[in-house]
């Protein structure tokens, strides 16, 4: 790495104009506690929605956080990826910028899972970490990897996914009819979002703008949004998610306020779920595989019907009060992968199972028998 960034300068006042660089500290011993994962946020969105304008705008921001912000950039003539990416294809990413508010930056050309593991050499001088993912990119085989990976799973957890939103564009993008058994991708990533900022709202009228507010809850009623002009967005509407952990309550809010909606072309849907009740952990397990990896509808004779669309989910959240337990363990999953972490003591609580699902193809009625069969 080099100790010394030099300022960028732009000849167009642009937008996405990079932050201020300025020289970097020398390298100096920091007492690291090596045993404290870091949080990954991935920050995902349609070419255009203002994904790096937000995180140009968190890196210029004092807001006294130690962020490293991975940023995605395809543009040839970039002065931002020439300055920050470094390998001839832009395949090593050893030079890390720190910025005048304590933050660091690079610039990559695939995932970005490589420059993390590269960004783990420096750690202490950083407490988070945002990843820009491609405008096209579907935001769940990245999030896999960090239940997969189990070198990264060490030093790194997903904090949550935000997907940001072009007000003027994206009824657009939803509206776009793709063949037979192709998902939306605008779509699937409002879908898979834990946080959604719909930006560029000054730039629609008031009925376009709720049309579209109404829309993205159709397709996913458990994530809080955000609307916003030029991405000027709170760092702490980013940061500190836990949407894939147990820590905390036992679910966010947003989870408890969950409802039922269905989206613009019927095919993808949000559907949840209640009843007081304890599950076996097993029949938890066979009811989960059944959904994620048969892509049926758990507990049904017809399992092997070819004429049935099969179920296609892209997130499911859940809280379940398992049987030998006297903590909740909640659920997670996305596309075929699951976890489940113990949560919270019941207590003197009620307990409560309850699902979020969302994805396509989700038969209500059928899909609510079957859960009425998992609880005892």
């Amino acid at each position: 790495m080099t100790n010394k960034a030099e300022e960028i300068i732009l000849e167009d006042d642009d937008d996405d104009m990079p932050p201020e660089l300025v020289p970097a500290e020398k390298p100096h011993s920091v007492q690291v506690d090596d045993s404290r994962k870091i949080p990954v946020t991935l920050i995902t969105g349609f070419l255009g929605a203002g994904k790096t304008t937000l995180l140009n705008y968190i890196l210029k921001e004092e807001h006294n956080k130690k962020i490293a912000v991975i940023l995605n950039e395809f543009g040839s003539g970039s002065a931002l990826e020439k300055s920050l990416s470094v390998g001839q294809e832009g395949e090593l990413y050893e030079e890390w910028l720190e910025l005048r508010n304590g933050c660091l930056c690079c610039s990559v050309k695939d995932n970005g899972v490589r420059a993390i593991e590269s960004l783990m050499s420096k750690k202490g001088k950083f407490d988070y970490i945002l990843l820009e993912t491609t405008g096209l990119a579907d935001p769940g085989p990245i999030a896999e990897i960090f239940w997969m990976d189990e070198a990264l799973c060490s030093s790194l957890y997903l904090d949550g996914i935000v997907t940001m939103i072009d007000a003027k564009y994206c009824m657009v993008h939803l509206e776009e009819k793709k063949p037979d058994g192709v998902v939306n991708e605008c779509v699937r990533q409002i879908a898979l979002a834990d946080r959604i900022i719909v930006n560029k709202v000054d730039l629609v009228a008031k009925d376009q703008l709720s049309l579209l507010l109404d829309s993205i809850k159709t397709i996913n009623s458990a994530a809080p949004v955000k609307e916003t002009i030029n991405s000027v967005t709170p760092v702490e509407f980013v940061l500190n998610l836990d949407a894939f952990s147990a820590s905390g309550n036992s679910m966010p809010p947003q989870f408890l306020n969950a409802s039922d909606h269905a989206h613009l072309d019927g095919s993808v849907t949000s559907v949840t779920f209640e009843k007081k009740g304890q599950v076996e952990s097993g029949k938890l397990d066979s009811w989960l595989e059944t959904l994620l990896w048969e892509h049926k509808v758990p507990f049904e004779e017809n399992l092997d019907d070819k004429s049935e669309q099969d179920i296609d989910l892209f997130r499911v959240k859940g809280v379940f009060a398992v049987k030998g337990e006297s903590n909740r363990v909640i659920l997670q999953a996305v596309h075929e992968l699951y976890n489940k972490e113990l949560s919270t003591p019941w207590g003197n609580d009620p307990l409560l199972n309850r699902i979020v699902l969302i994805g396509r193809h989700l038969n209500r009625e059928r899909l609510s028998v079957a859960f009425s069969k998992l609880i005892s």
